[in-house]
């Protein structure tokens, strides 16, 4: 085995001071994100004094962790070639880069195959490092770190050992681990796998999933047990094991009653034993002295062959097995036994796709070695494991192997001769240490029939009939024998790997029923970032959708939408939110808000997309989460259209430099849009017009302001700038830029011309289509506009627009507060622009401080509008946001223009509207000073 990695950065900066090792922070990715396109897990390690210490400075170092961890040898690291990792090592390389390697291979051994990871020294934080590596299981993963960690500081001289903050990644509820007992390696890994054991699929969904991901069919888990959504929105199937979403509940409630399936197929005309239920030990003697021969008796509604005794002849093994099917249901099956061969005959969409002969655990005599020695040979075999978690199951020794011993006069300690074969078990199930034989080729038609004919008797698509045969390639009609029961829900595990005969995928026909040749599996995924104008192009994006007769699942920073109707409020624009559409079995089309707080928490929700979108990188949001420039903000944006399908589209703005260049590493083919005509626009653009690339732009004719589109070197007009509501005849060029984000998008998903004009002329301003964003409101006797403007660039573009629609003689009063996570002089610079746009201004503390002391983020506000000229009379503190809001509406008179810059818009709108202006004075007439409608154009 090869495992590559990207080598790790070492240290160039002096190291810290303090001794002990500390774990600062950790992050999860569920999907793809700014460090890599897999899920990942992230800790932040400052090594402190270890700095100084590389592996080569350590004696002894090396040998110690290769003997706990051989397996660490076949790691190519840098290098591409096994053995690369541990020439690392003796060469000397830090402890970060080590546990990056251990906590990959600590979840191999625990049965989770990763292979890439990579350590990071953080920029300006001498000895601190990110270690990144990849994860199947989230849980299994952060663990695999925490051990890693104990596991590399215990092989440091004791005056170096210590690490603090392993805490962080321990799920809670989940390990046992407890970092300050001693470390016992061993027995952290047996927890590791049992973790790991708890939490993995199972073989039968397992493998149904890796069939999916073959067929680039999207999947999500629901739930830790096995339930999983293959596909999106409404081409979506569940699954669960082997149950689907066609699965009838009443044909799976049928197969659990043995009774009434075998009525069903008796009264079609299927073989199958004679037999009763009963509900005491002597009405299973009775029962078995009425049945000719051997009896079988088994729970009513068990499964995995759970309580089944077999070719019971003895009133004594009659009530014995009477008593060991009634652990598992109150209501105990008595019927004759077939003689013959176990079958298991699968069989999917009403076709047999595999059979296999299940052999009951077993063991073969050597005339030298017990039965309990016998079976510890047995379960070496490397293809055994606990429950599950390999292709086949190790023997257990209990009570029932036991008492099957016993009744061939045998026990745990008899030595069996030679050749001699003693089975220990009534039944053939995987789960109890059976194994299997493939006989799919060779099962007589008669047989085919008769399993075909049984699972749709029942009604399932999916269906393991136990067919019990002295001879599979002859029919029962001759042979005797006949079906014992169907099962909802069979396992996969002895078709996928039978200990003999050729292995069956027979996922493939689950999926070829579940998703039909050229069905669809996901729908078109739009996912819309930049820094301003996000919400309004992807609502914008949805009203076109919805205008070409699709149902639309919108995310956005004020809720989630499917088809229009808000169903869940607040920001929601990370990947939680985007996986309430994917899951949403409605939609058929996804727009998502990307920001870049979900991208730096948990990566995307999705593994591509059919458009990304990039509309603009402007300097907010600086000095968080190691994003201090507007470059660093561009490399988190970009992964959206890093993330584009080779045959969707990257839509970009080409008058933004950043995000201009993001084309060279954009998926799909690239899409541009600009506020500048196709001969005023920059150099890119024009190149890429002329060479048949697809572009929307704004140009400027005699009637206005054009929105265009250029393919494949056809110009083609869409309708005027000033024709689209939300545009304010033209004036909120913000939107003109929007809009044509916004056509952009529409147009790569084939949406026709005439529905993007026909949406865009009736997409408006109002609250109910845009909330906070330009939502003007004249119910009172002054206009009040509300807006959610929240960094420099948005309110530059506000201040333009507010320049158009001042009014001619009224004042305008603004109400601003500012998040605490923006730098001071971001804070500042708000400050000075409100100075520049109102007249009166109302200083409000906005309620995400993120840590300032309360009333800061308003004194910065204040002293940037004092600086850049507004009068200090004219400024005026209010800290409660409602309270600011409702001092500005008391303000106002007749001709006034209120601007509320809320952060709450849906309670701010609420309280526009609520207002009681009675008692201000009545409006005065268009000729009189004030007057509320008129302005400068």
């Amino acid at each position: 085995m090869t495992i590559h990695f990207h080598p790790s950065s070492e240290p160039r900066e002096p190291a810290t001071t303090h001794v002990r090792a500390r774990v600062l922070e950790y992050q999860v990715y569920r999907g793809p994100n700014v460090y890599g396109y897999e899920p990942m897990i992230r800790f932040q390690l400052d090594l402190g004094t270890l700095e100084q210490h590389n592996s080569s400075t350590l004696p002894g170092f090396t040998d110690r962790l290769l003997a706990l961890v051989p397996s660490l040898q076949d790691h190519g690291c840098s290098t591409g070639r096994p053995g690369g990792f541990v020439s690392r090592l003796r060469e000397g390389t830090w402890l970060g880069h080590i546990t990056e390697h251990v906590a990959l291979e600590l979840q191999n051994l625990a049965g989770r195959r990763v292979t890439y990871g990579k350590t990071r020294s953080v920029k300006g934080q001498p000895g601190v490092y990110n270690v990144l590596y990849t994860y199947r299981e989230e849980r299994v993963g952060l663990i695999a770190g925490a051990i890693a960690l104990r596991l590399v500081n215990s092989l440091l001289p004791p005056e170096l050992q210590g690490v603090d903050g392993l805490e962080l990644l321990l799920p809670e509820g989940v390990s046992t681990l407890d970092p300050r007992v001693p470390f016992d390696f061993a027995s952290e890994l047996v927890e590791l796998r049992r973790v790991s054991r708890r939490f993995i699929l199972g073989p039968t969904t397992q493998s149904l999933v890796t069939e999916a991901e073959r067929r680039g069919i999207p999947y999500l888990r629901l739930d830790d047990d096995s339930l999983v959504q293959l596909g999106y929105g409404r081409h979506q199937q569940r699954i669960r094991a082997s149950i689907t979403s066609r699965t009838p509940h009443i044909a799976t409630m049928t197969a659990s009653d043995k009774n009434l399936t075998k009525q069903l197929l008796d009264r079609a005309g299927l073989p199958v034993p004679k037999g009763v239920v009963v509900h005491d030990a002597e009405d299973a003697v009775r029962a078995a002295r009425r049945l000719t021969g051997p009896v079988v008796t088994k729970p009513l509604d068990g499964n995995h062959g759970r309580g089944v005794s077999m070719n019971l002849t003895e009133e004594e093994d009659v009530r014995r097995g009477f008593e060991e099917a009634r652990q598992h249901s109150p209501d105990v099956v008595v019927e004759q036994h077939y003689p013959g061969h176990d079958h298991r005959v699968l069989v999917v969409n009403g076709e047999v796709v595999a059979v296999a002969e299940r052999v009951p655990a077993h063991v073969v005599g050597d005339g030298r070695h017990t039965v309990t020695e016998l079976v510890a040979e047995v379960n070496r075999d490397p293809r055994r494991g606990d429950g599950h978690e390999n292709i086949m199951t190790r023997i257990p020794l209990g009570a029932h192997q036991r008492d099957v011993l016993a009744r061939s006069g045998h026990s745990p300690d008899s030595v069996p001769a030679p050749g001699e074969v003693l089975f220990l078990c009534d039944t053939a199930n995987m789960s109890t240490g059976g194994s299997a034989i493939d006989r799919t080729d060779v099962i007589h038609p008669d047989n085919a029939t008769i399993a075909r004919r049984a699972a749709q008797v029942i009604g399932l698509d999916v269906a393991g009939i136990d067919l019990l045969s002295p001879d599979i390639t002859r029919s029962v009609h001759e042979t005797g024998g006949g079906i014992v029961e169907v099962n909802a829900a069979p396992g996969f595990r002895m078709h996928l790997h039978p200990s003999e005969g050729q292995p069956r995928n027979v996922a493939v026909p689950v999926l070829n029923m579940l998703f039909p040749r050229a069905a669809p599996t996901r729908m078109p995924i739009i996912s819309i970032t930049g820094t301003n104008g996000k919400s309004t192009t992807s609502r914008m994006v949805a009203h076109i959708l919805k205008h070409a007769g699709r149902l639309v699942g919108l995310t956005t920073s004020n809720g989630i939408y499917i088809d229009g109707e808000l169903i869940l409020s607040g920001d929601t624009t990370g990947p939680k939110s985007a996986k309430v559409v994917l899951s949403d079995p409605g939609v058929e089309v996804a727009v998502l808000e990307t920001a870049r707080g979900g991208i730096l928490r948990e990566g995307l929700a999705f593994e591509r997309c059919d458009v990304g979108a990039v509309l603009n990188i402007q300097p907010d949001h600086l000095g968080l989460k190691g994003i201090e420039t507007v470059e660093d903000l561009a490399w988190v944006k970009s992964l959206v259209v890093e993330m584009v399908a080779d045959d969707g589209t990257s839509v970009l703005n080409a008058d933004d430099p950043l995000t201009l260049r993001m084309r060279k590493r954009a998926g799909g083919t690239v899409t541009l849009f600009s506020m500048r005509g196709a001969a005023d626009c920059a150099p890119e653009l024009q190149e890429h017009i002329a060479g048949g690339g697809t572009a929307v732009v704004r140009e400027p004719t005699v009637l206005g302001d054009e929105i265009v589109l250029y393919a494949g070197g056809q110009r083609t007009p869409i309708m005027r700038a000033r024709d689209i509501p939300a545009t304010l005849g033209g004036l909120a060029q913000v939107n003109v830029q929007n809009a044509l984000a916004a056509a952009a998008i529409a147009a790569a998903q084939h949406v026709e011309l005439t529905v993007i004009r026909s949406a865009l002329s009736s997409f408006t301003t109002s609250f109910e289509q845009s909330p906070g964003r330009l939502n003007f409101y004249d119910g009172h006797p002054f206009r009040v506009l509300l807006d959610y403007a929240h960094n420099p660039p948005g309110m530059t573009y506000l201040r333009d627009l507010i320049r158009h629609v001042r009014p001619a003689r009224g004042r305008v009063i603004g109400v601003l507060g500012v998040a605490g996570d923006r730098r001071d002089d971001d804070i500042r610079q708000m400050g000075a622009l409100v100075a520049e746009t109102f007249d009166e201004l109302i200083v409000r503390e906005d309620e995400y401080r993120r840590g300032r002391p309360a009333g800061e983020g308003a004194r910065l506000v204040s002293e940037g509008a004092l600086a850049a000229g507004l009068p200090p009379e004219h400024v005026t503190t209010v800290l409660l946001e409602a309270e600011a809001v409702d001092h500005a509406l008391r303000m106002a008179r007749p001709g006034d223009l209120v601007v509320l810059l809320a952060t709450e818009v849906e309670a701010t709108w609420r309280q526009i509207r609520d207002f009681d202006s009675s008692g201000l004075p009545p409006n005065l007439t268009a000729d009189e000073p004030g007057h509320h409608g008129a302005y400068h154009d």
